[in-house]
């Protein structure tokens, strides 16, 4: 009897790797530390779904986030305020499920942590327990150590994310570098603190790339750069943004390493023709 092929997609994202193509062991929090001391820089990408987190991981990307970035990059909102924890949950279940190497990090939503270590805790469970994410992160850097020292007790890894947070950006008067002249002590107070409290890593995003590199320097832990320059241990970019789904006017910090938004419309127009024309289904389409 014939294999069939499951119709709309099969659930998974690729078959079983056979022992002798294994994949490389998870990523955890102390390969990233070690890369850190070897000076080898850190991969994280932003992933949303099965089939992109799958291709993600293949490619040997170290860190995938589930991040509130979704808000506005899957549900079509204009920031990443209104997403909740429900509506992130199931994303980050689908990627954790097809990622085999690559540590899934669930990014915590607006309004899910700050009110109290309690509810954070209570938050980042849901996230471990529900979707099966590998650590939690969070924006905020002095104001948030009472919530990442409760996470870390809790056996939470948490990665923090100071500069700009853009949860916060009606508080910081919009998309504004942060840690120009003098904010830069406070940037550099932000990083020293989530450390203390038991951070395992930090982005930092829109910091001046003098200053996040004399803050990488100087921490234990890995930094992640979003817009801070190439002295950070790692970097992080918004697939869509990275690889041309999304058009339009992009950050000064993104790179476009593909097209994918000309490939996917050429690709409808010609399905599009074929069907308007008759030409599909073929006889070879047809049971």
């Amino acid at each position: 009897m014939s294999e069939e092929t499951a119709p709309y997609g099969s659930g998974t994202p690729a078959p079983a790797p056979t022992a002798a193509q294994a994949p490389a062991k998870r990523v955890r929090t102390h390969h990233l530390r070690e890369m850190k001391e070897r000076g080898e820089k850190i991969t994280m990408l932003t992933a949303y779904d099965m089939y992109t987190a799958a291709t993600f991981d293949e490619a040997g990307i170290d860190l995938l986030l589930v991040g509130d970035s979704a808000s506005n990059n899957v549900l079509g909102n204009e920031t990443s305020l209104p997403i909740t924890v429900d509506e992130l949950l199931p994303l980050t279940r689908a990627v954790a499920g097809a990622a085999r190497r690559a540590m899934v990090v669930g990014d915590l939503p607006f309004g899910s942590y700050q009110a109290s270590p309690e509810q954070g805790y209570l938050t980042a469970v849901r996230f471990m327990k529900e979707a099966g994410a590998h650590c939690v992160k969070l924006e905020g850097g002095v104001e948030m150590v009472p919530v990442i020292e409760k996470l870390t007790r809790g056996g939470v890894p948490v990665m923090a994310h100071i500069g700009f947070t853009p949860q916060s950006e009606h508080t910081l008067g919009g998309y504004r570098v942060q840690g120009r002249g003098e904010a830069a002590e406070r940037v550099r107070r932000d990083a020293l603190a989530v450390q203390e409290a038991g951070a395992f890593a930090v982005v930092m995003e829109m910091v001046p790339g003098d200053v996040a590199a004399e803050i990488s320097a100087e921490l234990a832990i890995p930094t992640i750069g979003i817009g801070a320059g190439a002295g950070c241990d790692g970097q992080v970019l918004v697939w869509q943004d990275a690889f041309g789904l999304r058009t339009g006017r992009m950050a000064r910090f993104v790179k476009q390493y593909a097209d994918v938004h000309s490939v996917l419309l050429e690709g409808a127009r010609a399905y599009a023709a074929d069907v308007k024309g008759g030409t599909f289904p073929a006889s070879e389409h047809t049971f």
